[in-house]
C-alpha cells in the first residue's frame, strides 16, 4: 500500500494553487514586478559599475514584462479562453523578458567594452578570456605559483584561474578575434540557451510528457534559469555560472527522460567547466546505480572532467594544482575575494577557529548528504534535483568564502524539480479494498 503524506499533499497543494492562480499569470506578474525593482535599486545603489548598467537597462525591461503580464490578467478577465494569455503566450513574454534583461544589456556592455569601457564586465570575464589565450599560446589556461608570484601583488589575483581547464574555450574567440561579439560573455549565453532548448526539447518528447501540468512546470524553470534576477545579472555582467548551471538541468531533464548517458554526457560537460557540477554528477551516479545504469551515467559524468584536465597536468601540474586546488582551498598566494554574510563566513570571519568550525559544519553536511544517498538512494529525478538543491543550498551557506551569486544553482535546480515529474513518478491514488478498513494501491 501506498500511503501519500496529508502534510506533503497540503504543501503540494498550495504551492500548486500560488503557481496556477489566474492560469500561472498571477505569479508571473510578481515575478517580474519584484524583478523590476530588484533592478531599480541595483541601478542606483550597488557600488559595481557594471551591475549598476545591468540595473539601468533590466529595470526598463521588466517594467514592460510587468505592464505586459498586467495586461494579460485584464483580458484573462474578459475573455478566459484567449490565446493570448494562455501558456505559448506565457513563453513568448519569458523570451522576451530574457531578450530585453539579459541580451540586452550583455550586448550594450560588451560594445561599450570593445569601445574602451573598462567598467563593463565583472573580472571573471577578463579571467576566462586570459585563460583561452594561455591555452592558445601554451597549452595550459593556468599560470604556474612562480608566475603568479612575479606579478604586481594588485594583479596577483587576476593571476589564477579557479575553473576547469574546459572554461577556457569561452575566451577563445577573443583570443582569435578582438571584437564585442567574442566576448566571453555572448559565448556563456550561447551555451546556455543551447543547453536550456535542448533540455526543453527533451521534456517536451510526446513520450514523455505529462500533458498541461509538466509545461506549466517547465516554463517555471526556464524563468528561474533565465529572467530571475540573479540569473540575468550574472550573465549579463560576468556569466561563467549560467552554462554550468544550465548543463546541469540538462542532465536532470535527460535523466528524467530515461537517458542516463546523456545525463552523464551534460552534467560532465558542466564538470569540465566547473567544480560546482561535481556534486549534481555525484548525485546522478547514484541515480543511475538504482537503474543499473550507474556505468552509463559515470563514463560521462567522470571522464569528460578527467579528459579535460590531463592536457593541464602533463604541461604543467604545478601551475594546474595552484589554481584548481590550491586556491580555492585558501592556500594560493592571495585569497578569493568572495564575502557574502552567510553563516560559514560570519563563523569563519567572527569566532575564534571560526574557519576550522566552518569547515568541520561543511563537512558534517556533506557526510548527512552521503548517509542520505547511501540509505534511501534517489530513484527519480526529481528525488535526484531535490537533492542537489538543497545540498548546494547547504554548501552555500556553510562555505567559509562564498558569492551571493552562487544561490541561482539551489533556486533554479528547486524550480526545475516540478518539471520533472512524470506519471509514474506520482504515489498511486489508493484504491478501495473489498475488505473493510482496508485499501491497495493502483
Amino acid at each position: 500500500m501506498i500511503v501519500d503524506d496529508p502534510t506533503a499533499r497540503r504543501r503540494r497543494w498550495h504551492w500548486r494553487t500560488l503557481d496556477n492562480a489566474a492560469g500561472g499569470l498571477a505569479l508571473d506578474l510578481g515575478l517580474y514586478a519584484v524583478s523590476a525593482a530588484f533592478a531599480a535599486i541595483t541601478a542606483l545603489t550597488s557600488t559595481l559599475l557594471p551591475h549598476r548598467a545591468w540595473g539601468a537597462v533590466a529595470a526598463v525591461g521588466y517594467l514592460l514584462a510587468t505592464l505586459t503580464v498586467t495586461a494579460q490578467l485584464l483580458l484573462r478577465r474578459r475573455f478566459p479562453t484567449s490565446r493570448l494569455t494562455g501558456l505559448p503566450a506565457r513563453w513568448a513574454v519569458t523570451g522576451l523578458a530574457w531578450a530585453a534583461t539579459t541580451l540586452l544589456p550583455l550586448a550594450w556592455q560588451s560594445i561599450d567594452r570593445a569601445g574602451g569601457r573598462t567598467d563593463r564586465s565583472q573580472e571573471e570575464v577578463l579571467v576566462v578570456e586570459q585563460a583561452g589565450n594561455r591555452l592558445l599560446e601554451h597549452g595550459t589556461p593556468y599560470l604556474g605559483p612562480d608566475a603568479i608570484a612575479a606579478l604586481p601583488p594588485g594583479e596577483q589575483l587576476m593571476g589564477y584561474t579557479p575553473y576547469q581547464p574546459g572554461m577556457a574555450m569561452f575566451g577563445l574567440p577573443r583570443a582569435l578575434l578582438d571584437t564585442w561579439w567574442t566576448d566571453s560573455r555572448v559565448w556563456f549565453a550561447v551555451g546556455t540557451a543551447l543547453a536550456l532548448a535542448l533540455a526543453v526539447a527533451a521534456l517536451r518528447d510526446t513520450r514523455a510528457t505529462a500533458g498541461q501540468r509538466r509545461d506549466a512546470a517547465l516554463l517555471r524553470g526556464v524563468q528561474a534559469a533565465t529572467v530571475l534576477p540573479i540569473c540575468a545579472l550574472t550573465l549579463a555582467t560576468g556569466g561563467d555560472d549560467l552554462p554550468v548551471l544550465a548543463l546541469c538541468l540538462l542532465a536532470l531533464a535527460f535523466a528524467a527522460t530515461d537517458r542516463p548517458g546523456r545525463a552523464g554526457l551534460a552534467v560532465g560537460l558542466a564538470g569540465a567547466l566547473k567544480l560546482f557540477a561535481w556534486p549534481v554528477a555525484l548525485v546522478l551516479i547514484v541515480w543511475g546505480l538504482t537503474r543499473r545504469a550507474g556505468t552509463r551515467v559515470a563514463a560521462g559524468a567522470i571522464g569528460l572532467p578527467v579528459a579535460a584536465l590531463l592536457p593541464a597536468l602533463l604541461v604543467d601540474r604545478d601551475a594546474l594544482t595552484e589554481n584548481v586546488l590550491r586556491f580555492p582551498l585558501g592556500h594560493g598566494l592571495v585569497t578569493s575575494p568572495a564575502q557574502s554574510p552567510f553563516p560559514g563566513y560570519l563563523i569563519a570571519s567572527t569566532l575564534p577557529a571560526g574557519r576550522l568550525i566552518a569547515a568541520a559544519l561543511l563537512v558534517a553536511a556533506g557526510v548527512a548528504i552521503a548517509v542520505r544517498l547511501a540509505r534511501r538512494p534517489p530513484r527519480t529525478a526529481v528525488a535526484a534535483t531535490l537533492i542537489c538543491g538543497y545540498g548546494l543550498l547547504a554548501a552555500i551557506a556553510l562555505m567559509p568564502s562564498t558569492r551571493f551569486g552562487y544561490l541561482l544553482y539551489p533556486l533554479a535546480l528547486l524550480t526545475w524539480a516540478p518539471a520533472l515529474h512524470r506519471q509514474t513518478d506520482t504515489p498511486a491514488t489508493p484504491v478501495p479494498d473489498a475488505r473493510p478498513g482496508r485499501s491497495t494501491s493502483a
